[in-house]
């Protein structure tokens, strides 16, 4: 984090803590929510067409985040510390813009198997 001191930094962010980035290779899934208020396609018998929501994914997920150093290419990590809680953030900000609306129920992002967070818009679950 810009905004704290190298010790700081060591002491909050731990081994996570490197001034030249470290790397993740992180799993996203990804619930759409079958709310009575949304309509099934009477001829596809879907919410969502599944080809739709990989292009949506490419563009929201793919193309901003995989093979990049988050603190010096994604410009929203910036000035926001790039932890797998802010990621969440990001995918469900990207994806609510091209979703429906209504349909994006939660974000699950798996930094290992062990570090997973559920974002659900402004409410967030760590499990």
């Amino acid at each position: 984090s810009k905004s704290l001191s190298d010790e700081e930094n060591l002491k909050l962010f731990g081994k996570c803590n490197n001034p030249n980035g470290h790397g993740h290779n992180y799993k996203a899934r990804l619930l759409i929510s079958l709310l009575f208020s949304l309509q099934i396609d009477p001829v596809s018998g879907m919410v969502i067409n599944l080809t739709d929501l990989k292009e949506y994914m490419q563009e929201a997920i793919m193309e901003p985040l995989d093979h990049k150093n988050l603190d010096k290419d994604v410009p929203y990590f910036a000035e926001v510390v790039s932890t797998t809680e802010n990621v969440a953030v990001f995918i469900w900000e990207n994806l609510k813009k091209l979703l429906p609306v209504g349909t994006l129920y939660k974000v699950k992002v798996y930094e290992t198997d062990q570090n997973i967070v559920v974002y659900k818009g402004e409410e967030t679950i760590s499990e």
